[in-house]
């Protein structure tokens, strides 16, 4: 059972996990993009005068390729924060803040929920 986030919750502790709503797909180059289907009734008027794309395609850089696929919905933040800085090293530093930054933005775009291990209380 997924339990509700606090504001006192830690943010390293929460858990990603991919939502169902968007298909993300790995490029030729290596890289994630994820696919955003513009369907809504805005975007079908929008096509009619103008060529716009059915699916808008997201391209992940190399970091959030690489925290894409570990999202895995067992991995906290922390423990991806650990692998991001075993991976790059100083490159991703401030790795933390970058890190929350770009975990929000996930979030904020519904690419991914957040939820607390089943076993915190």
């Amino acid at each position: 059972m997924v339990k509700t986030i606090s504001k006192k919750d830690n943010f390293l502790e929460l858990i990603p996990i991919k939502t169902e709503q968007y298909k993300a797909i790995k490029t030729e180059t290596g890289i994630i993009q994820i696919l955003v289907p513009r369907n809504g009734m805005l975007d079908r008027i929008v096509r009619v005068f103008k060529k716009t794309p059915e699916v808008m395609k997201i391209d992940l850089d190399e970091y959030g390729t690489f925290v894409w696929n570990l999202i895995d919905g067992k991995r906290n933040i922390k423990e991806i924060g650990e692998q991001l800085n075993l991976e790059f090293g100083d490159e991703v530093e401030p790795l933390y803040e970058r890190l929350v930054i770009y975990i929000n933005i996930l979030r904020n775009n519904k690419f991914i929920t957040l939820s607390k291990n089943e076993n915190s209380e």
